[in-house]
């Protein structure tokens, strides 16, 4: 079983910047493939940014790409979300999610969710 605890979110004006951070603990790191969600309300949970086991292609949404930078740390069993630029239509709750897939294609196959960390930007 695998845990993860966010940390980082809150409130912020619209072109300013915050950075969310992943604790993952339970199992080897590196054989977990990690990302970012999101979901506003009255909307579907989408794919921020990911990537595979370490090593793997980083993924972004179009919707963030050139803003917002994925990061992991084997060492520590982290992932961060640096988000900069930030738009008022980036408000949602964010959730780290892991996968035991090499290279997830889908929300489905994360297996792991943390309990989400609200980013709210104001305009």
């Amino acid at each position: 079983q695998v845990q993860l605890v966010e940390s980082g979110g809150g409130l912020v004006q619209a072109g300013g910047s915050l950075r969310l951070a992943c604790a993952a603990s339970g199992r080897t790191f590196s054989y977990l493939s990690m990302g970012w969600f999101r979901q506003a309300p009255g909307k579907e949970r989408e794919f921020v940014a990911g990537f595979g086991w370490s090593g793997g292609p980083t993924d972004y949404a179009d919707s963030v790409k050139g803003r917002f930078t994925i990061d992991r740390d084997n060492a520590k069993n982290a992932v961060s979300l640096q988000m900069n630029s930030l738009k008022p239509e980036d408000t949602a709750v964010y959730y780290c999610a892991a996968s035991n897939s090499p290279r997830p294609a889908s929300t489905r196959q994360y297996d792991y969710w943390g309990q989400g960390t609200q980013v709210t930007v104001s305009s």
